[in-house]
């Protein structure tokens, strides 16, 4: 088989996937509904408990289920090409700790009392802020290195920040709603959240698979890229603004969800190939499937628990970061 027919079938294999975990996220679920009563409670012009929980409920879920794993899967991809770096995933630039901080600032202030869309807004605000300083720090013409840096030092300064809110809450109460929204879940999203979200991940995927041939020029280094017409400059813009827009948005609406962005491309880069553009909608499909998957599973291990999505992508992640690390240091022996 070439390796242009396995690539499509690769695809296609992961498209049927996603349409299957999407489905089932849309029928599983502690209100024992059956298959085809779930499906055509969708479409019917009733207003009956199954319609309200199918439209308002479920469906909502499994569309920012879908939404937020490809967004994770795509930057994730999308960053490990261009900084070239196998460990590269979305929160290395400092996106998701700054979105975290933005929500923590709403949730610590009062404003989600006030106006319950004051949490998502404020994290899309501050993943913007974040990315406009790491561009600023970087420049125009920084290296990945610069880029890795200032989206390090942005990280920390995010996470000490979020801490010291947890440290001085006066409500234990906002505490405990800080923490477990930083755990990442899908829980109690409605169609709001998907339109509020979707613009910006809509730009963010644009700007990320414009990104495909550069990313290919790039695997031959910074100056044969440039030899041959890739403008660097326009590559760097392309790549954190547009992990900004898309994963700012995710976790805006969902909360921090590690892992996914890095382990998915690790997982699929042999099923695709060499070429850096393969792996954008490859990891996408993928960071769907998996997401999905894991928000199935976090209703049927514990659905009277309430186990938080961002703690089990965590657990089937780490061992995954572990054996990667030791992988890496085997090659540079």
């Amino acid at each position: 088989m070439s390796d242009i027919s396995r690539y499509r079938l690769v695809l296609a294999v992961l498209a049927i996937l996603a349409t299957i975990l999407f489905l089932l996220s849309l029928t599983v679920g502690p209100a024992g509904l059956g298959f085809g009563d779930s499906i055509a409670a969708l479409f019917s012009d009733k207003a009956g408990a199954i319609e309200l929980i199918m439209r308002e409920i479920r469906l909502p879920r499994a569309l920012l289920g879908l939404m937020v794993g490809a967004t994770l899967g795509l930057s994730g991809a999308a960053l490990q090409g261009y900084l070239r770096n196998p460990l590269a995933e979305p929160g290395l630039i400092g996106v998701s700790a700054s979105a975290s901080l933005g929500a923590v600032i709403a949730i610590y202030s009062g404003l989600t009392i006030v106006f319950p869309l004051a949490l998502p807004l404020s994290a899309l605000a501050a993943a913007v802020l974040a990315v406009v300083v790491v561009q600023a720090l970087a420049g125009l013409r920084g290296s990945t290195l610069t880029i890795i840096l200032a989206g390090v030092a942005v990280s920390s300064f995010a996470g000490a920040m979020t801490s010291l809110a947890l440290n001085l809450s006066p409500n234990p109460f906002a505490a405990l709603e800080i923490m477990f929204w930083m755990l990442g879940s899908l829980t109690d999203r409605s169609m709001t959240h998907v339109w509020l979200a979707l613009p910006f991940m809509l730009v963010g995927w644009a700007m990320l698979a414009a990104l495909g041939r550069a990313l290919d020029a790039l695997t031959l280094g910074n100056e044969t890229a440039a030899s041959m017409g890739i403008d660097m400059r326009r590559v760097q813009l392309l790549a954190v603004f547009g992990t900004a827009a898309s994963v700012g948005a995710a976790t805006a609406v969902s909360g921090a969800i590690g892992f996914v962005g890095l382990v998915i491309p690790h997982m699929l880069r042999p099923l695709v190939g060499a070429r850096p553009s393969r792996l954008l909608p490859a990891s996408a499909l993928g960071g769907a499937c998996m997401l999905l998957a894991a928000d199935i599973l976090v209703r049927l291990v514990a659905p009277g628990r309430d186990l938080k999505l961002g703690v089990l992508t965590a657990i089937i992640g780490a061992p995954f970061f572990l054996w990667l690390v030791y992988r890496t240091r085997r090659k540079l022996a």
